[in-house]
């Protein structure tokens, strides 16, 4: 049987910095859990926001050239995701925020291949604006069918360098619980399929405009 695989997505500027040292935590529990994963790096190039186009639909990508047609070209792959930025402001940062403007407008737009995979959102503060960016980055999840994985406390952890991320235990504590949900999650979906219980037939939308 095919190994359940989780996709983490490092939101952060810093390709090994914060955000990757709590990833990396993660990904030592669902290792322990069964489940193989990856780290995606969103990088640290100049990322436009969503213009509205259009020019995506029936393609699955962007007509920019970055890493949003690399992350869309490796939905299908993979089970779950993990979506994880530094706080900027008290919200996610640009790079991230662009990012997934774009990548649940494609979604939404081409098939919603990520409807019925679980994700989770997790912020990264020195201080404060944690819950703020988990309200954000959740509202795309929950837009697009997607499970959302909680943890026993908000998905915030605490930093301003890897080794304070390191210090703070309860938020790691928060992120290994995380993972574990994760699994248990992805592994129930699996035996329900095995048992032909598959995610709900959608509806077509229906879009109503308030101002006539």
């Amino acid at each position: 049987m095919e190994s359940l695989k989780v996709l983490l997505v490092n939101g952060s500027p810093h390709k090994e910095g914060c955000v990757y040292t709590v990833l990396s935590e993660i990904a030592g529990t669902l290792k322990e859990e069964g489940i193989q994963s990856e780290i995606f790096w969103v990088g640290n190039q100049p990322m436009a926001g969503c213009i509205g186009c259009g020019s995506c639909i029936g393609k699955r990508n962007c007509f920019r050239k970055d890493t949003v047609n690399d992350f869309t070209a490796l939905i299908d792959k993979y089970d779950g995701f993990i979506f994880r930025t530094p706080v900027h402001y008290a919200g996610a940062s640009g790079f991230m925020t662009s990012f997934m403007d774009r990548v649940f407008f494609i979604d939404e737009f081409n098939g919603e291949h990520l409807a019925g995979k679980p994700a989770a959102a997790i912020a990264t503060c020195r201080r404060s604006g944690g819950t703020a960016t988990l309200d954000q980055l959740n509202k795309y999840m929950a837009d697009c069918n997607m499970p959302i994985v909680p943890s026993q406390y908000w998905n915030v952890i605490h930093g301003n360098t890897p080794e304070e991320i390191r210090q703070d235990t309860e938020g790691l504590q928060i992120m290994r619980v995380l993972a574990k949900n994760m699994a248990w999650l992805l592994k129930c979906i699996r035996i329900g399929r095995e048992q032909g219980i598959e995610f709900p037939n959608h509806e077509q939308h229906i879009m109503t405009n308030f101002i006539r």
